[in-house]
């Protein structure tokens, strides 16, 4: 018992420490950006637009989060006032702010004007992430922390999940969109404030030595087979065609479910995530990379069949609460992944990468599958379909884990911890 809550409870320096409070905050804050998510998809659907046309207005405003190696590398080789990380962070959470403002302080907009404003959103809390995430990874491997850092980040996340499944239900439900927006404006400078205090980063004494070690590490990354069949392996697994809009599309009108009542599952859901997270912390500490990745495909398997059972309140529920802690536990195993095959040196760059192809991979995954359930007429049958294909895509998985070398990716990572 004792052993497992040590496991449990890893922070045991002030460093670690520190760190472990600045991620909870800005992935709070980059949770509340979602706060308007329900509001614009009810309030698009008020206005005819299909769930294609839905999809395709996410997928625009989640442009900056597929750029986000961009913003490794330029935080890798291009520091800002002498710093890789902490000035690019007030700048980012200032522009994230600004543009929740602007979007919260007119009654009206139309689909591009709303789409530009989230879009410069989604840009200053990309940023964000990739440079909270390049402190994750350079400190959680140096520490063997990694596993236990993102159950921190992700915690703080699906906490704030809880908060936009009950808020975003209510706007939803009244259609405060502009109230929204100037909710999830907040947080970003809570982060802005949180960066001033929390991020030591020593300045940047060379110049052309930072740029010439970033760019021997690039070189080598880049030329790495482990890093290519990672990112191949986390787009395939999220690629399997879910359900994003089509699925508000199936609670609202086949099952009749009211905005607040679809946000309460959202907030149920996100609940249920923390329990799997701190589950998590544990199981990373002691538990094979490859055979967490083995469990995290069988329970995303099993999870996905129960979602044929979801037709009424009762069945959502239970699948809500179950999704919730499995899910969770399968997102972290696969960033875990993620996070020890990131090359030293230009962790940002290859972090964010990785990342960007989780969220393509996710981000297609909706918009296929809102095809498919539009393609198909909607309703039960097109949500049965799309169920059993997202099965079978999901399982598929398993005959590639065997390609991926994860023991070699654990061992290396498991090497520059001992080395540090």
């Amino acid at each position: 018992m004792k052993n497992w809550l040590q496991h449990l409870l890893p922070f045991k320096t002030a460093e670690s420490q520190r760190l472990a409070l600045l991620f909870v905050v800005v992935y709070f804050a980059q949770g509340m950006s979602a706060l308007p998510v329900q509001v614009i998809t009810i309030s698009f659907k008020d206005q005819g637009l299909n769930a294609d046309d839905i999809a395709t207005f996410f997928l625009l405003t989640s442009i900056p989060w597929f750029l986000k190696p961009l913003y490794g590398l330029i935080s890798d080789f291009l520091p800002l006032f002498g710093q890789h990380r902490k000035s690019y962070l007030l700048l980012t959470s200032a522009l994230a702010c600004v543009a929740g403002v602007v979007a919260g302080l007119s009654a009206q907009f139309s689909y591009w004007e709303l789409a530009v404003l989230y879009t410069t959103m989604g840009l200053g809390l990309a940023y964000n992430d990739v440079l909270t995430d390049a402190l994750m990874v350079e400190n959680g491997k140096l520490n063997g922390l990694t596993g236990a850092f993102q159950s921190v980040q992700w915690s703080a996340v699906t906490a704030a999940a809880i908060v936009v499944g009950l808020l975003g239900g209510y706007f939803a439900e009244h259609r405060q969109l502009q109230v929204a927006f100037a909710a999830s404006a907040l947080f970003p400078l809570i982060v802005l404030f949180m960066a001033v205090f929390f991020v030591y980063e020593k300045p940047v004494e060379s110049k052309q030595g930072n740029v010439s070690e970033v760019w021997s590490a690039l070189r080598a990354g880049f030329g790495e087979r482990s890093v290519w069949l990672v990112a191949a392996f986390i787009f395939l697994f999220n690629f399997s065609p879910s359900f994003g809009p089509a699925f508000l599309f199936y609670q609202t009108d086949e099952l009749g479910f009211s905005q607040q009542y679809i946000g309460i599952l959202n907030a149920v859901d996100s609940a249920a995530s923390i329990i799997g997270a701190l589950i998590y912390v544990p199981l990373s500490r002691s538990m094979p990379l490859r055979r967490l990745i083995n469990l995290a495909i069988g329970l995303s398997v099993i999870m996905l069949l129960t979602y044929l059972a979801y037709r009424g309140e009762i069945s959502a529920l239970v699948i809500h609460i179950i999704w919730g802690i499995t899910g969770m536990v399968t997102t972290l195993a696969f960033l875990d992944l993620a996070a020890r095959a990131c090359p030293p040196r230009a962790e940002a760059t290859f972090f964010a990468l990785l990342m960007a192809i989780f969220n393509l991979g996710t981000l297609a995954s909706q918009n296929i599958g809102a095809h498919l359930y539009t393609e198909l007429g909607e309703g039960s049958f097109a949500y049965t379909w799309l169920v059993i294909i997202s099965t079978i895509a999901t399982a598929a998985i398993w005959f590639l884990v065997p390609l991926i070398h994860i023991e070699r990716i654990e061992s290396r990572a498991l090497q520059q911890y001992r080395t540090n």
